[in-house]
């Protein structure tokens, strides 16, 4: 039997299959850095134009991201973090041992991956973003005006004070330790430019502490290292959107 709490001196062929600025993606980096985990990354041109080991590694949703370890994928962002998690024990838990904290932290992990995610939001043709909005109410702070983009700042704003108010005057949502919660989130603080920009808002004036939480992890190298430049995602996501309506 192999004991997964101890280092494992076999050496492991670790691939993630993801997209740049997907914020889904970069969570999976996250945790690999978080575990000192060498891996390959391969970068898909999503959803254009899909890898041939994309399919064949994720035939049922043929999303992103797609981490394979020693030939076995593992899908879903959500899914990969707990298989990280479990597999590669001896480092860096990302979620508590002690039952209770533990099912506390996946509530908050399930209401992140539920109603603050962006599913391939950058990685969607945009012809089927724009006739989905009840499935992709974010999209609605980047791509629409008036009062529907108003209600879209005020949905994404009460969810963040929603967590802001669950941090409180935490280091992090697992108190002094970074773990799942904040795995699953920040890397949406490189879309707090994005959403700043196209909706007029100032998210650090209403969630100052959250906004401190982003900055405070963006201090440790597994993310920083993870995520990219919010610039770099604005001006993709405005290039993306301007062909779009081009057309």
């Amino acid at each position: 039997m192999v004991d997964r709490d101890a280092p494992n001196d076999t050496p492991d062929e670790v691939i993630l299959l993801s997209f740049w600025p997907s914020p889904i993606g970069m969570r999976a980096k996250i945790a690999l850095a978080e575990k000192g985990i060498e891996y390959e990354y391969k970068e898909e041109n999503f959803p254009y134009d899909k890898s041939p080991l994309l399919l064949k590694m994720n035939p049922v949703n043929k999303q992103i991201p797609v981490l394979i370890h020693n030939g076995k994928p593992v899908c879903e962002s959500l899914v990969i973090i707990h298989y990280i998690d479990e597999v590669w024990k001896h480092k860096s838990l990302l979620l508590p041992r002690d039952p209770y904290q533990r099912a506390h932290a996946m509530f908050w992990a399930d209401y992140v991956d539920k109603k603050v995610s962006i599913p391939t939001l950058p990685c969607m043709p945009l012809n089927y973003m724009y006739a989905t909005p009840d499935i992709y109410p974010w999209k609605k702070v980047w791509l629409s005006s008036g009062e529907e983009q108003e209600a879209a700042k005020n949905e994404l704003m009460g969810c963040f004070k929603l967590l802001e108010g669950e941090l409180g005057n935490k280091a992090y949502f697992g108190d002094d330790t970074f773990g799942i919660v904040d795995v699953l989130l920040v890397p949406f603080y490189s879309w707090f430019y994005m959403f700043e920009k196209c909706g007029n808002m100032s998210i650090e004036a209403e969630c100052p502490k959250l906004v401190a939480w982003g900055k405070r992890c963006m201090e440790k190298e597994s993310v920083s290292k993870s995520l990219p430049d919010q610039h770099k995602v604005y001006d993709f996501l405005m290039e993306i959107k301007s062909k779009f309506l081009a057309k």
